[in-house]
């Protein structure tokens, strides 16, 4: 039998090594992909531009300064018109059409942009609340009350089709307390104007990412839950809504049964919004901020 030579085993060896090491490489250099794919995507939302002169500015100010991308207007509210001068000014900010059918404030109430009797109390304000609710007094549910769905359905195209007309950057569509969604026959009905207009409703696909523990919540604990469910969310969409406000004399004067310290809890959710240490924990993490429309265009 022929010997093998020292020379020939050390060479069967070094391939034997250069095939072991050939599978890891592949592997570290197919990584950069798998990461692109693991990216965590964050829609920051705030609701109700238009409720108040304090509520537009601190949604802008949210933008301008903060995290925000995305802010719900609600047309049929007292200061939509100041709403309007304010976004055509801020361009870039995503804008979505907040469907709008009640008006739950005790001293600031609001009312439909159509002839709409059905949808009203005895001033021809919205009731307050989507379902009657314990502690409110009688007959101040939506879901309760003999609404006309023909009159929802008008109403609510005026609301989209104003919003189409005077705003830029509308991008979806959105339900104000939940109440243009409540039902299925609600539902339906917005779904297919939606449809109709090509706008959006919500994002189905975004995960909630949570919130920041309830109205008594001080500035201090709501800029901490932030950074801890910044430090926490994985890979995906997630969603995060709530109402910027500041504390002036208007927004004290805003409020409604169990829930009077308006004010206080919506300058926290600005403070939270805008804060610097929020801002170092998404860069950090390498999140990215999104709108509803930068959403709705990778969709696309």
């Amino acid at each position: 039998m022929r010997r093998i030579s020292r020379r020939t085993i050390g060479l069967l060896n070094l391939a034997w090594r250069i095939l072991l090491v050939i599978p890891s490489v592949l592997t570290i250099q197919s990584a950069p992909a798998e990461d692109a794919g693991a990216e965590i995507r964050l829609v920051v939302r705030d609701d109700d531009m238009g409720s108040s002169h304090t509520a537009n500015v601190a949604c802008i100010q949210a933008f301008k300064e903060g995290i925000m991308r995305t802010v719900e207007v609600m047309v049929p509210a007292p200061w939509f018109n100041e709403a309007v001068k304010m976004l055509n000014e801020t361009p870039g900010l995503d804008v979505g059409v907040h469907l709008t059918l009640t008006s739950e404030w005790e001293l600031m109430k609001w009312g439909p942009v159509t002839q709409a009797p059905s949808l009203v109390d005895r001033q021809g304000h919205f009731l307050p609340t989507t379902s009657q609710r314990t502690g409110f007094p009688p007959n101040t549910g939506f879901l309760q009350s003999p609404f006309k769905l023909e009159e929802v359905e008008a109403e609510l195209r005026a609301q989209i089709e104003l919003a189409k007309e005077w705003i830029p950057n509308v991008s979806h569509l959105s339900s104000h307390m939940g109440t243009p969604t409540a039902d299925p026959a609600l539902r339906s009905l917005t779904q297919k104007l939606s449809q109709e207009y090509q706008l959006p409703l919500e994002l189905p696909e975004a995960k909630p990412a949570g919130g920041f523990g309830g109205s008594d919540t001080t500035p201090g604990q709501k800029e901490a839950a932030m950074i801890s469910i910044l430090e926490n969310l994985q890979p995906g969409l997630w969603l995060f809504i709530d109402h910027p406000g500041l504390d002036t004399p208007e927004m004290r004067s805003i409020g409604h049964i169990g829930y009077w310290n308006v004010a206080a809890d919506r300058d926290g959710v600005t403070r939270a919004f805008t804060s610097p240490k929020v801002r170092e924990v998404i860069e950090k993490r390498g999140i990215r901020l999104m709108s509803y429309g930068d959403v709705i265009r990778d969709r696309n």
